[in-house]
């Protein structure tokens, strides 16, 4: 698992327990900029969801860090009844603040790296179908999409090559 790697004047990092108020936080700022009539509230506290994913061992949680502040965060693992070679990113969120500065595209390239040390070949995802700014994200780094009943969501797949 990657402890710490820094690229550039960004730190991609393992996210700690005490941090996932601030990563709630940016999760909510990132999911409102793509539900035109704002955030469904279903009832989740985003806050212990996330303290829960941060110490699940087979769950991976990394974020970019910079002017010591989490600027991007993604979690994954490989879920239940997948295959044990695919790997399913679940949440990926850049704060909207910081978009068109290279973080999504560090924490990305962190992920992928991660994915070739655990041995993966394949990853999935979901994307909100309103979306387009992250369909156009995942495209340009090799996402396809793949039929899915979701109504609201895409299902997005990558190859993950060896080195």
């Amino acid at each position: 698992m990657i402890r710490e790697r820094l690229t550039g004047n960004r730190v991609i990092r393992t996210v700690l327990p005490t941090e996932a108020d601030t990563v709630a936080a940016l999760h909510a700022r990132a999911r409102a900029t793509y539900y035109p009539d704002g955030v469904p509230d279903d009832g989740t506290d985003w806050a212990a969801a996330w303290r829960g994913v941060i110490v699940r061992p087979d769950a991976h949680v990394l974020c970019a860090v910079e002017d010591g502040r989490i600027a991007g965060v993604a979690s994954f693992r490989t879920a239940e009844g997948d295959p044990v070679e695919s790997v399913r990113l679940f949440q990926f969120h850049v704060d909207p603040e910081r978009w068109g500065t290279g973080v999504g595209t560090a924490l990305h390239t962190a992920c992928v790296e991660q994915w070739r040390v655990d041995g993966k070949s394949t990853a999935v995802l979901d994307v909100h179908a309103d979306n387009q700014r992250a369909r156009v994200f995942y495209g340009r780094r090799g996402w396809v999409a793949e039929p899915f009943d979701g109504s609201s969501h895409l299902r997005l797949r990558l190859m993950i090559c060896g080195e």
